[in-house]
């Protein structure tokens, strides 16, 4: 079996076809897709997607591209939805200092908030870290949580063993399928497995064989992890193996939601 420890199948882009897309992962080898939000009005939609597939898992919070309309009753709220439901993580959340006019202190100030609340109920958290991570490592040192992921790792190798000395997993996705993106590949290849969980971010990062401007899709998640296989040396079966338990290890509640006994294959 194989984890997409991050995929965005509420949104938009699946509307047509949502229930054939999450049917398609399961039927190519993906039993547990993780879906995190990314504002308020996501919430609801969130939650009900993860009550309808039994092999989607929600996270919730508030995504740092979303916090310009945010409003400070939105942490309330999201307070009031994490002890009624079960997500399996605070997120997606973090900070991004790629994309011009978004203000940094607003944005810190909902990371630090949803840090707390990851803190208050004791659940690890769904980091989103561009251009951005050493100001993130620097709030995860002063406001431990219970570990987590950063999606979509694209740091030094340094930053990788400060995010693994903090009980983090890294996030490999598409962007490690293309040839030219060597540090990604490097890193995917050199860390510690036992480290790295799989991703896609569906419908974005689409890998190679997709193309830049396609869709991307939780089914995709194989081939990805086959490219983390040949990158290591190794078989198919040994990557989804490790990777399986690391998102297990990271994301505990999943682990509660599918147990072996439960997991579809």
């Amino acid at each position: 079996m194989l984890i997409d420890t991050h995929c965005h199948l509420d949104a938009s882009e699946f509307d047509k076809d949502r229930d054939s897309v999450a049917l398609a992962a399961l039927e190519s080898g993906v039993s547990v897709i993780v879906v995190p939000a990314v504002e308020r009005e996501n919430f609801e939609r969130v939650s009900r997607l993860a009550g309808q597939h039994a092999h989607c898992a929600m996270a919730l919070g508030i995504h740092p591209l979303y916090v310009n309309h945010a409003q400070t009753e939105d942490l309330s709220q999201l307070a009031d939805l994490v002890k009624k439901e079960r997500p399996v993580a605070i997120g997606e959340i973090g900070l991004d200092f790629f994309v011009e006019g978004f203000n940094r202190e607003q944005q810190e100030y909902y990371f630090v908030e949803q840090l707390e609340l990851a803190r208050q109920f004791d659940l690890p958290v769904i980091l989103h870290v561009r251009r951005a991570i050493d100001d993130i490592l620097k709030h995860l040192r002063r406001f431990k949580v219970k570990g987590g992921i950063a999606h979509a790792f694209n740091g030094s190798r340094q930053q990788a063993d400060e995010f693994i000395r903090l009980g983090f997993k890294l996030g490999f996705g598409g962007a490690m399928t293309y040839p030219r993106a060597s540090k990604i590949r490097e890193l995917a290849a050199t860390l510690p497995l036992e480290a790295i969980v799989l991703e896609t971010d569906a419908p974005d990062i689409p890998p190679e064989w997709v193309g830049s401007h396609g869709r991307n899709s939780p089914d995709q998640l194989p081939k990805i992890a086959q490219v983390l296989a040949d990158l290591r040396g190794l078989k198919l079966t040994q990557v989804a193996e490790i990777t399986t338990q690391n998102a297990f290890n990271v994301l505990p509640k999943l682990a509660d939601l599918y147990t072996p006994a439960h997991v579809p294959h």
